[in-house]
């Protein structure tokens, strides 16, 4: 529906009126719409065949309204007995098409959704400008933000498609943006085709979310560096993108790099950054980890201060808030160097209000702040494939686009300092609570005499099947606890999130509940082993 706020909506191709001008642009076609007097002009990939979706609208559209447009289109057809087919060269044109389009998607096993999922926006780098699709409803056009829109678009009813008529012509130039809402993710149309940006990585993805009174009220998907796959059976999966093996097309940037803390995740950001091609100076609190990085090309900082001041973007990953702290406010740290046009990115996982205290000295020396945690592993890592949460200065997070896609497949820029560490805390509350589920219904089964590897093989064949799940629970088949994400660190991430539901007054008692069996884990000796060695916090 319009910026996917509507629905799908039954239509038939009229004439249009002679003194209404077709838009510019893609193939067009003029669409009444049943059980309503609108009108819009609609392209033709956003049209679908009546009867192979009938189901399906159905399914998404419970409205008064639809139901009459349903009935409407009954009693038409009814009436036409079928002589609708040919009774308009275009309608036929159109059905053609779907159905070539429709054998195509048979064929590519489905590449449609997998690419409509994908692709909910997309724009040109730099710009703003790019083509837009819209479902069968209805366009918009103008270039007004696509969060100004949805508030202009919030009084009127759902399902309902807008009557104004210069509201329905889209051209090419227009910024319209999709908006993400629970009717797009039940019914996916086909996905617009524009060229990939240049220099980009093709499976790396920008996601910014628009802030409103409201939180959340308005998110906008946009695309900025997805390549639409030039041949039919081509993956565009996100999952599918090993950034550090396909991003031969990233142009690093020229800035000079600077990267504190070389632990689990630093030392595969730091590793792809120089991969990439990128300048980076480094420097570790315990300096021999620096050693093979210098081998790899990077030069050595001595200390936070001077890594600040001769590089351009200097970035920061280290475990938690009392570490960031130092880091930024002790002897010869990074507030030092800090000087007017001077950047930082912290990557470290900490609170909001520590990552907000932290901002304000940076910016208050005349520095540009982004926090920027990174949700994944050491593995990810190492891969290039980390997701990038990040907040602030949204300059330089565009400042930074070579360096994400160089260290991750997606990032998301989520607003104003502090919503990324929140984001993060969520994130890792929810992972960290997971992960004490599984050890939990590991060890049970173990003590009522059932087999492990079958209740691992039962999961994997279930609805919570992924990648997390397998890998745990092989690390505790196999007795295998080499730290891919620290124990120790996982607890701390689950602290500070029942510390955030505390100062919103909003109960946390799953998250709780894990804490208690991972502090019970540490009490074991087992802190720097992997978040999967929790299990043995349950054996007797």
């Amino acid at each position: 529906g319009k910026l996917g706020r509507y629905p799908p909506w039954p239509g038939k191709i009229v004439n249009p009126p002679k003194d209404l001008k077709k838009p510019r642009g893609k193939k067009c076609f003029f669409v009444k719409f049943f059980g309503t007097e609108d009108h819009a002009w609609i392209k033709v990939e956003q049209l679908k065949p009546y009867h192979p979706h009938k189901e399906e609208m159905i399914k998404i559209n419970k409205g008064k309204r639809f139901q009459q447009a349903v009935d409407a289109v009954e009693e038409f057809l009814r009436k036409t007995k079928g002589k609708d087919q040919a009774s308009s060269h275009n309608s036929n044109e159109e059905k053609n098409r779907h159905n070539s389009i429709e054998e195509r998607g048979k064929q590519a096993a489905g590449e449609e959704k997998r690419k409509a999922s994908l692709s909910e926006g997309k724009l040109k780098k730099g710009t703003g400008e790019g083509k837009k699709r819209v479902s069968s409803v209805s366009s918009e056009r103008g270039s007004k933000s696509p969060l100004k829109r949805a508030q202009d678009q919030s009084p009127r009813k759902r399902g309902r498609p807008p009557k104004d008529e210069k509201d329905l012509t889209i051209p090419e130039s227009s910024t319209v943006k999709r908006v993400m809402t629970g009717t797009v993710a039940g019914f996916k149309w086909p996905p617009s085709v524009s060229e990939p940006v240049k220099d980009s990585d093709p499976h790396f993805h920008h996601f910014l979310l628009s802030q409103t009174e409201k939180p959340a009220v308005c998110y906008q998907a946009i695309t900025k560096k997805l390549k639409v796959c030039e041949e039919e059976t081509g993956s565009t999966s996100i999952q599918a993108a090993d950034s550090t093996a396909v991003n031969g097309s990233i142009t690093p940037t020229d800035k000079k790099i600077g990267f504190l803390g070389l632990g689990l995740m630093g030392s595969g950001i730091v590793s792809n950054l120089l991969k990439m091609g990128h300048t980076v100076t480094v420097w570790n609190r315990t300096a021999e980890k620096c050693d093979l990085f210098i081998q790899e090309g990077a030069r050595l900082g001595r200390t936070p201060a001077e890594v600040v001041s001769t590089c351009d973007i200097t970035f920061a990953c280290v475990s938690d808030p009392k570490a960031a702290k130092d880091l930024v406010l002790g002897p010869s740290g990074v507030l030092q160097g800090i000087r007017p046009g001077k950047c930082y990115v912290d990557m470290s996982t900490v609170d909001a209000d520590t990552v907000t205290e932290l901002a304000q000295v940076i910016v208050s020396r005349g520095g540009r702040f982004l926090e920027a945690p990174v949700s994944g592993n050491q593995q990810l890592s190492n891969d290039g494939m980390l997701v990038i949460l990040a907040a602030g200065d949204r300059g330089l997070y565009e400042d930074c686009s070579s360096c994400f896609q160089a260290m991750g497949k997606t990032s998301f820029f989520l607003g104003e300092v502090g919503n990324a560490a929140k984001m993060m805390l969520i994130v890792n509350m929810v992972q960290g609570s997971f992960m004490a589920t599984i050890a939990e219904g590991l060890t049970l089964a173990q003590v009522t005499g059932q087999s492990q590897q079958t209740l691992l093989d039962i999961l994997n064949q279930g609805q919570l099947a992924s990648i997390f799940l397998d890998q745990k629970c092989q690390n505790i088949l196999q007795g295998n606890f080499k730290p891919d994400f620290y124990l120790k660190y996982i607890q701390k991430d689950l602290r500070l999130a029942i510390a955030l539901g505390d100062s919103v007054n909003h109960p946390t008692p799953m998250a709780a509940a894990a804490n208690e069996v991972y502090k019970r884990a540490k009490a074991l000796d087992q802190s720097d082993n992997d978040m999967s060695a929790v299990y043995r916090a349950y054996i007797h």
